[in-house]
């Protein structure tokens, strides 16, 4: 990599999702440092036209890239699905999304040859799981499911609130009849539930988290590349678009310790 090593990893994220994939990167890469935008101003990015995501994600991107960082990691579904072409030709850093990652790990874990994939429906009706799946293994039959009320169940602390598992149990029904084996937790709020999916889908069911996947990815990018020295000590910060204060209390579900950094900015 010929970026300063000493540079942060950016990641960015319609809103405070993304928060799952900067605590894997901070548990697996302690030594690194970090700075993530939640575009909380602009959130949701599901219900948005794909130009309108485009134009989004390239703006953030672009703020990232501006403070300077050494990667880029599009901590969000539905940006990935979306605005990763754009975003890699934009950029000459590596550009890592959250979808690529997921699906290779599904690809190799499943044994049935069906995989399912739940996410918010702006990432389940793009395709773009079962076409990163298919490119991999044309075989393996994905099934794809939205579960729309997961994300403002997460947002509430509903973590293993009885209305969460019985909203799960109806949308996880069919991937039981179809012999699903493998599912990928396709939106960045849902490793928070990773706890009550697995309860409603048995043991038997192996769960991607693609946050977790994402981290690795990542780890294997600066692996082939120098390390940031440990001259200093490494520091997170986490940006806003929006209040930062409604964004604290929210995320604490998300991270527990959080950075005593959270700063708004305007992207443009």
């Amino acid at each position: 990599m010929k970026e300063d090593p000493d540079l942060p990893i950016g990641l960015f994220d319609s809103g405070i999702g993304g928060l799952t994939v900067l605590r894997e990167i901070v548990q697996l890469l302690p030594g690194e440092s970090t700075l993530y935008l939640g575009d909380t101003a602009r959130v949701p990015y599901g219900g948005r036209s794909k130009e309108t995501v485009r134009r989004f994600s390239c703006q953030a991107g672009d703020y990232l890239a501006r403070q300077g960082i050494k990667l880029l990691i599009v901590a969000c579904n539905t940006a990935t699905a979306m605005a990763i072409g754009p975003l890699r030709e934009r950029f000459t850093i590596p550009v890592i999304g959250v979808v690529e990652p997921g699906a290779r790990a599904a690809v190799s874990r499943t044994r049935s040859g069906t995989v399912g994939v739940i996410g918010t429906r702006a990432t389940i009706q793009s395709g773009a799981y079962e076409n990163a799946i298919q490119a991999i293994e044309p075989g393996l039959r994905v099934v794809g499911q939205a579960c729309p009320l997961f994300v403002p169940l997460v947002e509430e602390g509903w973590l293993q609130h009885q209305v969460t598992e019985e909203i799960a149990r109806i949308y996880l029904a069919p991937f039981r009849a179809m012999g699903v084996d493998t599912v990928v937790l396709g939106c960045t709020h849902y490793p928070l539930l990773r706890t009550l999916l697995q309860r409603v889908l048995g043991p038997e069911v192996t769960l991607v988290d693609s946050a977790r996947e994402v981290a690795r990815a990542v780890k294997e990018i600066l692996d082939r590349g120098p390390r940031r020295s440990r001259s200093r000590d490494p520091v997170q910060r986490i940006l806003v678009t929006d209040s930062a204060e409604n964004f604290r209390r929210v995320a604490r579900n998300f991270m527990g310790q959080l950075p005593e950094e959270i700063r708004q900015v305007r992207l443009i």
